[in-house]
């Protein structure tokens, strides 16, 4: 494990994919983004997508610098296709718009088809949010190869079909949700498999559908939930039908289609219900309310949604991230082929 700084990290993301091409503004999109998930202590979402970004860069499934474009718009609505470029940039663009639309009307409803891995979905409905705004955002990776299995099956026909809502409010750390309707993210596999670690039982199914702690040969992740797994199951099924019927991009498994993120981004300004600082005052009464309750054995305190990575991100931003010697490797291998390790320096 190497200890790098977030600004060394981000220079290090940066120079790479402006070495592969990426237009300097999208670069630092790009980095911002993963430095940011490394920061908040998910590593899943973090550096170690470099190579494999990189990688589709050079087959042409991801396209730095694509043309966004607005296939159909009314005062409240739009659906942006974002022609196969950078997750990262089509949806800051789509939160951009929603802002936009939402503090003329009250509301904005957009979907989002035909781009890259959006990462953290944190990352935009926190920035709605800033704006005095909920957000909610809910994301399927269409027709390619699926991981998560059904409630009660035992082959995957399902993405991770994450969401996340933010919530204004007065509090240091930003109040949101942001999590997968599967046990696990598949990126926390590729963590595992890169750490040389096992993961919990309960996360994983092998190919005769038996639970398995091993990353490196398991068939299926379960729905979000455990015994329980029917209502992740069923969260499952309607971000699949809000973020892949909804705007298009299909679903079923097919393992040779590109990585898809379609979206449903909502913006919902708290003005047009109740003034906003006085929403945002009663949202603090209420953390204040959930956090006295009395801690549960093993627990020291109770903290509010959002709150642990709000601490992870002010503790790493000061002692430093740790990155697996595997993802380091790859990222120096990448800088040393790409002729950019001058530019980037010693950490």
């Amino acid at each position: 494990m190497v200890c790098l700084s977030d600004s060394y990290l981000h220079k290090v993301a940066y120079h790479i994919f402006k070495g592969a091409g990426v237009p300097p503004e999208e670069a630092h999109i790009v980095a911002d983004h993963l430095v940011a998930a490394n920061l908040a202590g998910h590593d899943s979402h973090g550096v170690i997508r470099i190579s494999s970004y990189i990688e589709r860069i050079r087959k042409g499934q991801l396209k730095p610098g694509a043309a966004i474009r607005v296939q159909a718009e009314s005062p409240t609505t739009a659906r942006i296709d974002g022609n196969w470029g950078f997750g990262y940039v089509v949806s800051t663009r789509a939160v951009e718009m929603a802002i936009r639309k939402a503090r003329t009307n009250n509301v904005a409803a957009l979907s989002i088809l035909h781009q890259g891995h959006v990462g953290r979905l944190t990352d935009y409905t926190v920035a709605l949010a800033q704006e005095g705004m909920i957000g909610l955002m809910a994301t399927d990776s269409g027709r390619t190869s699926k991981k998560v299995v059904p409630f009660g099956g035992r082959v995957p026909c399902l993405g991770t079909n994450p969401v996340s809502i933010a919530i204004p409010s007065n509090q240091k750390g930003p109040v949101f949700i942001d999590f997968a309707t599967s046990m696990v993210a598949a990126g926390k596999i590729d963590v595992a498999k890169s750490r040389g670690e096992q993961v919990p039982a309960g996360w994983l199914i092998d190919s005769d559908g038996k639970s398995t702690t091993d990353p490196n040969n398991f068939f299926g992740i379960l729905p979000l939930g455990g015994h329980q797994g029917h209502k992740g199951y069923g969260l499952s099924f309607m971000v699949e039908i809000f973020a892949g019927l909804l705007t298009g991009i299909g679903f079923g498994v097919d393992p040779s289609g590109w990585h898809n993120d379609g979206a449903l981004m909502i913006a919902i300004k708290v003005d047009a219900f109740r003034p906003l600082e006085e929403f945002k005052r009663d949202v603090d009464d209420f953390i204040s309310l959930v956090k006295s309750t009395p801690p549960a054995p093993g627990f020291q305190e109770v903290l509010y949604p959002g709150e642990p990575e709000w601490r992870t991100s002010e503790k790493r931003a000061r002692e430093g991230i740790f990155i697996e010697d595997g993802t380091w490797e790859a990222l120096r291998s990448l800088m040393e082929d790409l002729g950019i390790t001058d530019k980037v320096g010693r950490p």
